[in-house]
Parts: structure tokens; sequence; C-alpha cells
């Protein structure tokens, strides 16, 4: 059975759904993009990623295709009409239709897909159970990352690159200095102090960073906001990452070397489970 998806204010089944071979997205990653997790069968943390999608539109001059009351009933008609008790919901704003040019168009209408992603025990993942193992590559991509753009094939070529070496995901590089996963902002905890890197141009200010942070004030874990090294993550307590659809997990392993005693640490531990809690709570 397929999926129903949204386009520019439809909804039809997925094997229907077209965009024009002129839509900028295609022409030019001209485009931006919001991953929304559901579990059990309600949004998490909606709010964050509509004002941050209004952020990315902002910057990129780029028109608001709906509203967040609007934006807010198509999740919701979506995650309905797919039956998704635990997965993600997906969407996609691109500055439209028009010939071929790199200066944007005057008069193009925004482009709006939506689907949705089932992703059964996506609360429970074994990898939060386990841990990951990371590599670090060279940061490539362009210099505005705080802006969540469709531009993702380095990202995509980072997690390959990861995998051909066994591993599950990658910390890239740039100046020395770590800013953040392919798909997910990046810490270290050192005698008992979390450390990550300060939001600016560098990396993108993640919806569940920030919650995460917030929710480790409220337990009296220090924070230190600022750049850290792979040496630095090397001889760290231990390490974990953040996500929409990750959450927190525990980073066991970079670059071949073992991080604390090799297990998950109590910190990723102990705020995956305030964070699940906690936004579960606050799930609409």
């Amino acid at each position: 059975m397929s999926r129903t998806v949204y386009v520019n204010g439809h909804y039809i089944p997925e094997e229907k759904a077209k965009i024009s071979i002129f839509d900028r997205g295609f022409l030019f990653a001209d485009g931006v993009y919001e991953v929304t997790s559901v579990l059990n069968g309600k949004l998490i943390d909606f709010e964050g990623h509509a004002k941050r999608l209004e952020r990315s539109l902002n910057e990129l001059d780029m028109d608001h295709p709906v509203n967040t009351e609007e934006l807010l009933s198509i999740h919701r008609e979506l995650v309905s009409r797919n039956n998704i008790e635990e997965g993600l919901v997906y969407l996609q704003v691109t500055r439209g239709v028009a010939d071929r040019d790199f200066a944007y168009p005057k008069s193009a209408s925004p482009t709006l897909v939506m689907f949705t992603q089932a992703k059964p025990g996506l609360s429970n993942s074994p990898q939060a159970q386990t841990g990951i193992k990371v590599i670090s590559i060279p940061d490539m991509r362009w210099d505005r990352r705080d802006i969540k753009t469709v531009q993702l094939l380095y990202p995509s070529m980072g997690k390959m690159m990861a995998k051909a070496k066994g591993a599950d995901d990658a910390w890239m590089i740039e100046d020395g200095f770590v800013t953040e996963g392919t798909s997910n902002n990046a810490y270290i905890v050192k005698n008992s102090k979390i450390i990550t890197r300060q939001v600016g141009h560098e990396i993108l200010n993640g919806i569940t960073r920030r919650a995460v942070l917030r929710f480790a004030a409220e337990q009296n874990i220090d924070i230190e906001e600022r750049p850290f090294t792979i040496e630095e993550a090397l001889e760290a307590d231990e390490a974990f990452i953040t996500s929409a659809t990750t959450f927190v997990t525990p980073v066991i392993e970079i670059d071949g070397t073992v991080i604390g005693n090799g297990q998950p640490g109590s910190t990723a531990t102990a705020l995956r489970s305030i964070y699940l809690e906690e936004s579960l709570k606050a799930a609409i």
C-alpha cells in the first residue's frame, strides 16, 4: 500500500507525485528542509522545527508557502493518513519553478513537498544501547551551514567514507576543530562537563541540540560551548551526538580509538532518557 504524500496543496499517492524538471530544488539545490520525529503518533518539537524553517527561508529570501498553523495541519494529516506511530515527517521547500537562470526568479511560487517514513523502534534504537563509531574527515561544505539547505551531497559522501572504514558516521574537521557530524551535532564529556561547538555559521543549530542542552542545564551539568579538537575527543570520558532522528546517541570510538571505557557513557544515557521523557510530554 503506497504512502500518501503532500505536493503543493494536494494529498496524493506517492507514485503519482511529480515535480517539474525546472524546479530550482532540482536544478540548483535551491531549497531547505526539516525533519520532525513522530513518537506515539505525535510530533516531537514541531514548534522548534517550524521556527528554524522560517529562519532558513528568510535567510535565503524565499517565500513561505504556508503559515505555521497550516504546516501543523499538514503534518498531522500525513501522520494520520499513513498511520505513523514511530517515524518522521520530511518537508522540503524550494524556490519553485522557473527557466534555468542563476538569478532568483521574481515570480516563482515556492514548492512544498512532504512525506512520512515509518521507523518502528525509533525510540529504542540498538545504537543507543551499543553506541556508534565515527571517523574524522575534512569539512568541505559551504560556509552557511546554519541554513538547513538540501545541499547534502558531501554529508552523504561522509557517511559512505565512514561505512567504508567500518564506522557508522563521520565528524567533520575545519581548521583543526570538529564542526559537527554529517547529520548531527557533536559533543564530548570531560570531567562531567559537556563540551560542544557554539552556534554560528559553521554548524546547524539543532532543534534536539537546544533541547538537550536545556535539559542538561536543568540537571546542573556544566556546559562549555566552544570548538574542540579530535585530540580532545580521544581523551574525553565520553562522547555523543544529537539529532531529530537519533535523539541522543553515544559515540564509543573515534578514528579507531575507544572513547572512555568503550561503553555508552552515563551522561549521554541519562540525557537520552530525559529527552525522550520530556519530549513525549510536550509532543503534539
